[in-house]
């Protein structure tokens, strides 16, 4: 939706001056909320968090996805130690996105995506399919800590 689509495009924004230190980028804190720069934040934000995983090298939202090393590498970032990242096969990718899927699932992401759909969709997985699921995932590492951090700030504030 329209709200959901602005919120994400601003903690985008604040994430990816974060990662700049602090800088603002040519499109700038005023910057529209259209689909390309989310797109494009969203991916740098993967390319950040999946940077010196090894077999994964995020450049899209379709064939660098699939063969799930990078949903491991993703989830693994955010949640270590659910996932032996070192045990992993690029070329299982049926054990990939089960295990990538079952930790996100496990730590409540909602389960968006399919084993069995990625693996019928072979080397060019439908981006936006990947795309929304990304978004979740973004939505539940990102932006949630941030609304309860926000929120517990608030609370102690209100009690002094």
């Amino acid at each position: 939706t329209q709200i959901t689509y602005l919120s994400l495009n601003n903690t985008l924004r604040m994430h990816s001056r974060a990662a700049r230190g602090g800088a603002t980028a040519a499109s700038g804190a005023g910057a529209a909320a259209n689909p390309a720069s989310i797109k494009e934040r969203l991916l740098g934000w993967c390319q950040q968090a999946t940077q010196g995983y090894k077999y994964v090298n995020v450049t899209n939202f379709s064939s660098s996805w699939a063969d799930g090393m990078a949903f491991c590498a993703l989830v693994h970032h955010y949640l270590p130690n659910s996932i032996n990242y070192d045990a992993l096969n690029p070329k299982d990718r049926r054990r990939n996105f089960e295990i990538a899927f079952k930790a996100a699932e496990d730590n409540g992401c909602a389960p968006l995506l399919d084993v069995n759909d990625m693996i019928e969709m072979g080397d060019k997985p439908d981006w936006k399919c990947v795309f929304t699921y990304i978004q979740s995932l973004y939505k539940h590492f990102v932006m949630m800590p941030q609304a309860i951090a926000a929120r517990a700030a608030a609370t102690q504030a209100g009690n002094h």
